[in-house]
């Protein structure tokens, strides 16, 4: 049976740009790093303290996907100081933390313009 999430992957236009936002802004840290084929690498990186990992690379013929929204979501215990971090980081937001009944949702973007989700509280 199924037990959990391995990996989501995200497309990426530079890989190396890629990893340095997600390493050094997100504070991600990279557990596998290796060549794919003639054009990529293989990029895991793994959020600390987390088992999903979040992989860097480009699938073929999905290249239009660079820089659209994407389906997933990464959480935190304080969405507020998650903004502030990223105001500090120069992450691009798409505005500050929104709250609902359900809790709080904070959009960003990353180097490729991909629009990601952080929910917390």
């Amino acid at each position: 049976m199924i037990k959990a999430i391995k990996f989501v992957s995200l497309p990426t236009r530079n890989q190396d740009k890629a990893l340095e936002f997600y390493t050094k802004k997100l504070g991600f840290v990279v557990h596998t790093d290796q060549p794919f084929n003639d054009k990529q690498r293989w990029i895991e990186l793994r959020i600390p303290g987390a088992d999903t990992e979040l992989v860097l690379f480009t699938a073929d013929g999905w290249e239009e996907r660079i820089g659209s929204f994407f389906n997933f979501a990464f959480t935190t215990d304080d969405i507020d100081a998650t903004y502030a971090e990223f105001q500090s980081k120069g992450v691009e937001t798409l505005g500050p933390p929104k709250k609902a009944e359900w809790g709080s949702s904070l959009m960003f973007k990353d180097v490729d313009g991909n629009q990601l989700l952080v929910s917390g509280r």
